[in-house]
């Protein structure tokens, strides 16, 4: 569950550019980001993780981090509203929503109650502490 698979390819833009009305665009031209571009970066202490992840222009209530054991998923809920008037006429009005999300897997769990996030300037900042373990290392006997 590490890596993400990236499905566009050689293939898809072929097909894109020998028939492109099969693939319809927002006319204002920003399709919703890939999960891909949601670049992550993880740094590790002896006691948390450290994650920044880059979800420039989402609103803080449309980023939702949910934590499974060692598993982490960032989803976010992406508006695009475009319009434009003169006088009282609608001339133009266009709206796109969708939804990106990427899940990642850390080495250890994390204690999730002890966890926190920050959103700032398109990025978010997560501090997930390290599950601590009862007894530490433990060793087995062998018989």
């Amino acid at each position: 569950m590490g890596a993400l698979s990236n499905r566009g390819g050689f293939f898809d833009d072929f097909f894109r550019d020998l028939s492109p009305s099969f693939y319809v665009k927002p006319l204002h031209g920003d399709p919703l980001p890939h999960p891909s571009q949601i670049k992550i970066d993880v740094k590790e202490t002896d006691a948390a993780y450290t994650v920044n992840a880059e979800i420039p222009g989402v609103a803080k209530d449309d980023i939702h981090v949910s934590l499974d054991g060692n598993v982490v998923t960032l989803r976010a809920e992406v508006r695009q509203h475009d319009s434009s008037e003169t006088e009282h006429k609608v001339l133009r009005s266009e709206r796109y929503f969708g939804e990106i999300s990427r899940s990642f897997q850390l080495p250890l769990d994390i204690e999730a109650n002890d966890a926190g996030a920050k959103y700032d300037n398109g990025i978010l900042t997560l501090t997930l502490p390290k599950k601590r373990t009862a007894g530490g290392v433990q060793k087995l006997k062998i018989d």
